[in-house]
Formats: structure tokens, C-alpha cells, sequence
């Protein structure tokens, strides 16, 4: 009884024991996690171009006297608190206090490019990391053309390429103001630099002539940085016939001057002068351009064409000759009072024509007036004087009557 008795004590001892170590670990792991959520040590990643000055900010809230300091890559302190162990003068303290370290390095290179360590001495100790990334600008761009001049409808290629950069670079291409499409290549280098060269196809036209091309290379540590020439292109001549004389329509005993403009790249190192199925009339001079010819006649009536040509190809225009006599012209106002007259003419029958139906008309009707006075009494009568007598209205009216009658 007194062995179970002493069993059973010793059970219950190591319970209570075990209780108060569980109690006590809980109350250890609940403080830790208290504090460390209260403690937040944050930072920030940084981008620097290459010779510049990078700043690495180590800052904690609601500190409770807890040490921060700062490692390196390769985990070397760089500063413990606001003492500096690693003897690199690039790192210089810019402020330290409970709540923030902040520590500069001056003249990046691309050897200081990794991943930083701020560190807050807890239980356990707490880490937040800060990577740094150098920035290395590509150098100048440089465009290469294919060749140095391009016909019209023919392709022409281009390549502009972005040397040495880090990041690489991306190109883009505008033509005048309008962006192209262009394929780019990226190569990585011994040293972990970045070589892109894009290419650019396509067809030009006369219009392309002068128009420049531009070659526009992003890149984080650069901004505008560009290259650009100019297009030239080659095209056949444009031919125009301009009319330097007679003005209006070409009549018979007039000069007339025809002159051929011709523009084209090269310039027209030739222009001539030929009448399409037909010789030019023998008086006729050409000087340089322009065609001239003295005192028309309709025989020289046809069709003149100018040909100019340079080395890419010939083109020309063509001007219809069409020789009017002396007095072309002069008949369009006389038409024009033929046709006055007529109308008049015609006003003047119809209104005739309307009087003759009127006159008819009455007449007819005083006409028939007259039989009918003439009928009355004329049955009875030995002769035409007596019937006039015996007519209504006896011999009162027969003078009136027989005047109508006469």
C-alpha cells in the first residue's frame, strides 16, 4: 500500500511538472511571436547605374533596442549599428537610429550587384534582403544600311545594334512618323553584358526620298537614345507638258511655246521632243526643254511628246495640238444674237398669228349680220333697192342700210 501510495504521488508530481514546462514554453513562444510581430524590419530593392550612388535603407518599427546591422552578398557585416567593420570606404553611414540604418555606397560596379541582408538581432534573429541591380547603358547605336541608295519598289534592309548593355536593350523604328516592326537578336557576353541588333526590312518609294529613319533603343538607364539617316531613293522622271503660249485657244498665225518639266532623281540628263506619227514641222526649235513653233497653220494639228530619262528609267507626257483659225472664237456671240433674233421673230409671227385669228373672227360675225338684214323684206321686192326700203325699220333706217350695204 505504501509502494502504491508513493506511485501515485510521484505520477502526480510529474504531471504538475510537466503542466508548469508546457506553461512556461507557451509563455516563451507567445512572447517571442509577440515581439516579433510588433518588430518589422522592412527594406527596399534598388536600381543604380554603374558609377553612381546606392542607398540601402534598413528600417524596424516599434524597436525595442534590438541591433540592426548590415551584411553583404558574401554575408560580411558591412555595419553593425553605426560602426563600420569592412573596411570598404565606398560605404558611408547616412543615418542611423533605433528605427533606421541607412547606408550609402558610392561608385557602384558591376561587382557590387547582389543581394543585401538587413539584419535585427531577435529571438530569432529577423532578415529582410535588399537586392541591388546595376544598371549598364548600351552604347552609341549605330545603323548600317544595306546599300547606300535604293530604286523605287525595291527592298531596302537596315540594322541598327545596342552594344555592352544590363539589362539588354529593346529597339524600336519609326520611319517619318510612322513605328515598324523590326526583328531583334539578343547575345550575352563574356562579362554578363547584353548585345541586341535588330533588323529592318522594306519597300521604298519615291515618297521615301529624304524621310528619316530613326532607330530608338529603351533601356532603363538611358532615355531618347537614338540613331537615324536618311532614305535615298532613286526613281524615274515625272513629266509635265506646260503651255507657256498662246493663251486660250491656239489659232492660225500664232507662236506657241511648249515647255517639258521633268523631275526625277538623278536629275533627267536627257529630254527630247517628237511628234507621234509624224516628223516636228521643219521651222520648229528646241532649246533645252521647251519646243517652239512660229506662225501655226492646221497642218501642224497632232500629238507632241516630251520623253526624259536618268539611269533608273524614261517616262513622258503627251500634249494634243489642235490649230483653230483666226476667227475661232469670234462666232459664239454671234450665236447668241441669231438666237436673240429668233426669239423676237418668232414673238412677232405668233402675235400676228393672233391678230389674223381675231380680225377673222370678227368679221365673220358682222358677216353674218349683214344676210340677215339683207333677208328681211327682199322676198316681196321687184328689185334690191325696193327690198332695202321694205326692210324693218322702215324708210327711216334705209339710209343707214344702204350705206352698210355700200
Amino acid at each position: 500500500a505504501h509502494k502504491a501510495h508513493s506511485h501515485t504521488h510521484t505520477q502526480s508530481c510529474t504531471a504538475n511538472l510537466v503542466g508548469t514546462h508546457n506553461s512556461v514554453r507557451f509563455e516563451i513562444l507567445f512572447s517571442l511571436t509577440l515581439k516579433t510581430n510588433l518588430q518589422n524590419l522592412v527594406t527596399d530593392n534598388v536600381e543604380v547605374m554603374e558609377g553612381d550612388v546606392a542607398v540601402i535603407s534598413c528600417r524596424v518599427k516599434n524597436n525595442d533596442d534590438s541591433v540592426i546591422q548590415l551584411l553583404n552578398p558574401n554575408r560580411q557585416t558591412i555595419y553593425f549599428r553605426d560602426v563600420r567593420p569592412l573596411k570598404d570606404a565606398r560605404f558611408q553611414l547616412v543615418n542611423f537610429s533605433d528605427n533606421e540604418l541607412r547606408v550609402s555606397l558610392s561608385n557602384v560596379s558591376l561587382s557590387d550587384e547582389g543581394r543585401y541582408v538587413c539584419q535585427l538581432y531577435t529571438d530569432p534573429p529577423q532578415e529582410a534582403y535588399a537586392d541591388i541591380t546595376v544598371l549598364i547603358p548600351p552604347g552609341n547605336p549605330i545603323i548600317e544600311s544595306r546599300e547606300g541608295q535604293v530604286i523605287e519598289g525595291n527592298e531596302t534592309e537596315m540594322t541598327c545594334t545596342a552594344m555592352g548593355s544590363k539589362p539588354a536593350a529593346t529597339i524600336r523604328w519609326m520611319k517619318g512618323d510612322k513605328e515598324l516592326q523590326g526583328i531583334s537578336k539578343v547575345e550575352e557576353t563574356y562579362d554578363h553584358m547584353f548585345t541586341v541588333t535588330s533588323q529592318l526590312r522594306f519597300i521604298v518609294t519615291k515618297e521615301d526620298d529624304g524621310v528619316p529613319v530613326v532607330c530608338i533603343v529603351d533601356h532603363p538607364a538611358v532615355k531618347d537614345f537614338q540613331a537615324l539617316t536618311y532614305l535615298v531613293v532613286h526613281y524615274k522622271p515625272e513629266v509635265k507638258i506646260i503651255v507657256e503660249f498662246p493663251d486660250g485657244l491656239p489659232r492660225e498665225g500664232q507662236n506657241m511655246e511648249l515647255s517639258c518639266q521633268a523631275k526625277g532623281k538623278p536629275h533627267p540628263q536627257q529630254i527630247n521632243w517628237v511628234k507621234v506619227d509624224d516628223d516636228l514641222p521643219s521651222h520648229a526649235l528646241i532649246t533645252g526643254p521647251d519646243l517652239y513653233i512660229e506662225n501655226l497653220n492646221k497642218t501642224y494639228n497632232g500629238t507632241y511628246r516630251c520623253f526624259a530619262a536618268n539611269s533608273v528609267g524614261e517616262s513622258y507626257d503627251d500634249y494634243i495640238l489642235y490649230v483653230y483659225d483666226s476667227r475661232a472664237g469670234e462666232g459664239a456671240p454671234r450665236a447668241v444674237d441669231h438666237a436673240v433674233i429668233g426669239g423676237v421673230v418668232a414673238v412677232v409671227v405668233f402675235a400676228m398669228l393672233c391678230l389674223l385669228i381675231i380680225l377673222g373672227r370678227y368679221f365673220a360675225r358682222h358677216k353674218g349680220t349683214y344676210f340677215t338684214h339683207e333677208a328681211k323684206g327682199a322676198d316681196d321686192a321687184a328689185d334690191a333697192d325696193t327690198a332695202i326700203i321694205n326692210a324693218e325699220g322702215g324708210h327711216n333706217n334705209s339710209d343707214e342700210k344702204k350705206e352698210y350695204y355700200i
